[in-house]
């Protein structure tokens, strides 16, 4: 007996499920473990991230309050717990143990121990794995304690580079150097840098006020011009 259309059309509806159940059934023999070990570990993976990115955070807080303990401890004139800082300049957050090693060589200079303390500042300067602004402030840093025992030439080769405006350390480097300049008696390199530091809003307010007072005292303008419209 012949199949009718609406007969024909179900009957290769079943065929094709059966064919799809077969192929199914096939696939899930041949790699059914497979797949089922490729989502367990993709499981344990992002499990894995989860908790290291969980641990991190913890971690870093952790850090960040042990940081801010040794520096209100350094900042208000005291002397850090050692094993502690030690830890600090240990850390594996790059940031907070340059910090650390900044504060470690703070506190040997403020105990007298300058050789100590320009020995740290001096490895620091060239750690090339420190970020480049903790580099720069551990240069400066280092010659400021060697500032008497270096030929003027030397400080200005050294910091020069650092004393300009713009630089983030422009105002410490730069009356180191201008400082230098003088003691060569290049009173005419010395001004322009007191002057440029006493009109740069990013220089710190101690500095701006030393170097207006130099640059007056070498016959520089230091004045910022009022801003036009403005009435005197």
């Amino acid at each position: 007996m012949a199949l009718t259309p609406q007969n024909s059309e179900a009957f290769m509806r079943e065929v094709d499920e059966a064919v799809r159940q077969d192929q199914l059934l096939s696939f899930w023999e041949r790699y059914g473990r497979l797949l089922v070990a490729v989502i367990i570990l993709g499981l344990a993976a992002f499990g894995g991230w989860l908790y290291w990115q969980h641990h991190s955070k913890t971690q870093s807080e952790a850090v960040s309050e042990e940081m801010a303990k040794v520096i209100d401890s350094a900042g208000g004139g005291g002397a850090p717990d050692a094993k502690a800082l030690k830890k600090l300049t240990d850390a594996s957050q790059p940031g907070f143990a340059a910090s650390a090693r900044l504060v470690e060589a703070g506190v040997a200079a403020r105990k007298g121990d300058t050789k100590a303390a320009i020995a740290s500042y001096k490895a620091m300067a060239a750690d090339t794995s420190l970020a480049q602004p903790y580099r720069d402030l551990a240069l400066i840093r280092q010659t400021t304690l060697e500032f008497d025992s270096l030929k003027p030439q030397e400080i200005v080769d050294r910091l020069k580079p650092l004393a300009i405006e713009g630089n983030a350390w422009f105002g410490s480097a730069g009356e180191l150097v201008a400082i230098a300049y003088m003691k060569m008696g290049k009173r005419d390199l010395a001004g322009p840098i007191f002057a440029a530091m006493a009109k740069d809003d990013t220089v710190p307010q101690t500095i701006r006020s030393r170097a207006r007072q130099m640059a007056g005292l070498l016959g520089v303008d230091a004045i910022e011009a009022p801003a036009n419209g403005a009435e005197g």
